[in-house]
């Protein structure tokens, strides 16, 4: 196994060193890059979130963290949890008091927000090979332009803002899913910056080294085990959704005739599952219980499993222009010898012979009517 002299180890120490170092170059990028990630997460925009995670400092101190456990450095070791706690709690708190400006509920949170609630095993994968990359780049100068694709490949930030978000409107739930996120996406990045920094023959000495990177496996073997679980949700919850459409559109032909999927749900905290499925239907062909009964007796014997199907149904009635007739009038272009008509404008004498007969038409309005009905008395007279 390579190894690199002494001095060269000692340059990367100390330009890690310096990027871990807890400063008001990284205080200020993390206060920028969390208000810009929270405010991109409320809004739902993906351009917002991506560069906050570009801005984002903290994959910086995550390189100390490794070459120091590896060196067995233990003041590398500790300026890098150091800075890297500090941005923690910071982003959190920040972000918390951000959600509980804005108040919005958690049933209204943005899909941006309730993606980062469900981590699973690929995002462990994901962490792996953009740490990798990140350790890479910091050794060899040459693909250091990776390391904006590595931040937005694995993002720190947006992880701690879902938590404050979460923890503003008191869900735990979904708080525990991000932080299970953003520590999925910290020791992914440590693991994958030793074994890089081990390849390239950066470390002091084998048992340190071993040593090190043992403690960094068996703090990541234990998340494996809810995010092989929530992989596994997923899974079955993409092959649950094929099976609803397919039984919809092919295996129930009165049902598939009379609603539309738009969108499915499904709560895997219930015995049995419930699944929540929005539906688009007529007003004149409505869903009965017995249609939901069968479409529920389908799914479960196509997955092996009970589920709890809930129709949640939008009403909806087609409009159209030739209701107004009762036929279509299809649209005609003129002829090109049609020329419309143009007005012409009023010369100034009609327009003061106008304004006259207007004045005297106004002038007998204002009459009494006692002098027109004498008047006419004696006209007649």
């Amino acid at each position: 196994m390579p190894q690199v002299d002494q001095k060269t180890l000692a340059i990367l120490s100390q330009e890690i060193s310096g990027d871990s170092k807890l400063n008001l170059n990284f205080i200020f990028l993390s206060v920028a890059s969390c208000i810009i990630a929270t405010c991109g997460l409320l809004l739902n925009s993906s351009a917002v979130i991506i560069g906050a995670m570009i801005v984002a400092p903290l994959m910086l101190p995550l390189r100390g963290l490794a070459l120091g456990a590896m060196k067995g450095d233990v003041f590398l070791f500790r300026r890098g949890i150091t800075t890297l706690l500090v941005g923690t709690l910071l982003s959190v708190v920040l972000s918390a008091m951000i959600g509980a400006v804005a108040s919005i509920p958690f049933t209204e949170f943005s899909p941006e927000i309730l993606a980062r609630t469900q981590p699973n095993l690929f995002d462990l994968v994901i962490a792996l090979a953009a740490g990798a990359v990140g350790g890479f780049a910091k050794l060899r100068r040459e693909v250091s332009d990776a390391i904006a694709g590595t931040a937005i490949a694995v993002a720190l930030m947006p992880p701690l803002c879902v938590v404050g978000l979460s923890l503003s409107q008191g869900a735990t739930f979904a708080a525990r899913g991000a932080f299970l996120l953003y520590a999925t996406n910290l020791l992914g990045i440590t693991l994958a910056c030793m074994l890089v920094f081990i390849w390239e023959g950066y470390y002091v000495e084998k048992i340190r080294m071993a040593r090190a990177l043992l403690y960094t496996v068996l703090l990541t073997l234990p998340i494996i085990l809810p995010l092989s679980i929530s992989l596994g949700q997923l899974l079955r919850q993409t092959r649950l959704q094929s099976t609803l459409r397919s039984i919809l559109l092919t295996r129930t032909i009165t049902v598939g005739q009379q609603v539309e999927l738009v969108q499915t749900r499904i709560d895997w905290t219930r015995n049995p599952p419930e699944v929540y499925l929005r539906v688009r239907t007529r007003p004149e062909a409505p869903l009965t219980p017995k249609q939901v009964f069968e479409v529920e007796q389908l799914v479960t014997q196509e997955m092996r499993q009970d589920f709890l199907l809930v129709f949640q149904i939008d009403s909806f009635d087609e409009i159209r222009s030739e209701d107004l007739f009762g036929y279509r009038i299809s649209y005609q272009e003129p002829e090109e010898d049609e020329v419309e008509p143009v007005s012409e404008p009023l010369s100034p004498e009609t327009l003061r012979r106008m304004s006259q007969t207007l004045w005297r038409f106004n002038t007998f309005l204002k009459q009494p009517m006692q002098r027109r009905t004498a008047h006419g008395r004696d006209g007649r007279s």
